[in-house]
């Protein structure tokens, strides 16, 4: 069911790594030494492709290590655009050497950051400064009057200051702009082969914290739709989102039978999840997942209790009353758990 090439496997094991370590929600120094230990080498031989998923992913993280940063930070402009733009774990003194060391394209994705600190705009200011060349000094005769000389290097001062001032304000402008503008409804892009291997990995190893973690990372949402989708025992809910992401047909009936082992009883000349899926058109799923990513959007910010158990062996618990609720704007049944069912 799962044959990554050769030259993917290091995609793979890098979008594990990152999924593993978003999995953590209060990670020790150690888990962070460890994760940026693992995450260089990786980063590095992996594919742009994967390397833009992995920057994406860990621009939603609040706690990345700062030398993680600065690696993503420092990658090409079309792999470290989103997490310069979006991330929150990224301290002054890490965009500042960014800055320093990459070129306008990096400069104008930090100036799109929501919250830009006096010392980052300086940074920015001279980056645009430099971008533009530096102001050349009219050639004064020696032989002129040197109150004259005073005058122009005095009128000189008041431009640059001026100019200084005005590009303070275009890029406060830029940042306000982008915080005012609108928010887009929620996207939903086709499922990667990169995710769709993660999913069938972890689907097989009967990982199901790991496999909710990637299910919302391919959705581009909240840890907690990934674990409702999840926790659905009749297994409609995962299959309403795989059909909505276009996973392949014999990986879909693999995840299910694996994750929900009633739905590979057989009914007849066909199988449970075989009824279920073909039962599911690809245009009804998208509508109705995309009503649950807009209801996860709407309640973002509420803090998130997982309901999966955080150990494979261990029991699974029961939904918290108060989170008995419907993901986005569908009704779940009150399940009592899920756990690694085999």
């Amino acid at each position: 069911m799962e044959r990554p090439q050769a030259g993917r496997l290091k995609d793979v094991v890098l979008m594990a790594t990152v999924t593993g370590f978003e999995g953590l929600r209060h990670p020790r120094r150690s888990d962070l030494k460890q994760f940026a230990e693992l995450f260089e080498p990786l980063f590095a031989a992996s594919s742009d492709e994967a390397r833009r998923q992995a920057a994406a992913a860990l621009s939603q993280c609040p706690h990345v290590p700062q030398s993680v940063a600065l690696v993503i930070g420092n990658a090409p402009i079309s792999i470290a655009a989103i997490f310069l733009t979006r991330s929150t774990s990224v301290d002054d003194a890490t965009l500042l050497q960014i800055i320093r060391a990459q070129g306008p394209a990096h400069a104008t994705a930090i100036a799109r950051r929501e919250n830009l600190s006096v010392n980052v705009v300086d940074a920015l200011v001279e980056r645009r400064q430099m971008a533009s060349g530096p102001v050349r000094p009219l050639d004064v005769p020696a032989a002129a009057d040197r109150r004259l000389s005073e005058a122009v290097a005095s009128d000189m001062t008041t431009a640059k200051l001026r100019r200084e001032e005005k590009l303070r304000g275009d890029i406060k402008a830029l940042a306000r702009a982008t915080r005012q503008e609108p928010p887009a409804g929620p996207a939903l892009e086709p499922l990667s082969p990169l995710h769709e291997a993660l999913l069938v990995r972890f689907a097989r190893s009967g990982e199901a914290n790991l496999f909710a973690a990637s299910l919302a990372a391919a959705l581009s949402t909240s840890p907690e739709l990934g674990e409702r989708i999840l926790l659905d025992v009749s297994g409609q809910h995962l299959a309403i989102a795989l059909t909505a992401l276009g996973m392949r047909r014999e990986d879909s009936l693999f995840v299910l039978g694996s994750l929900y082992p009633d739905l590979a009883e057989r009914l007849g000349g066909t199988t449970r999840s075989e009824a279920l899926l073909s039962s599911l058109t690809p245009e009804a799923s998208h509508v109705r997942l995309q009503a649950w990513l807009r209801t996860d959007e709407e309640q973002a910010g509420a803090e998130h209790l997982p309901y999966l158990a955080p150990e494979r062996g261990a029991d699974p618990r029961r939904l918290p009353a108060a989170r008995e609720t419907t993901p986005r704007g569908s009704t779940l049944p009150q399940q009592q758990a899920f756990g690694r069912r085999r």
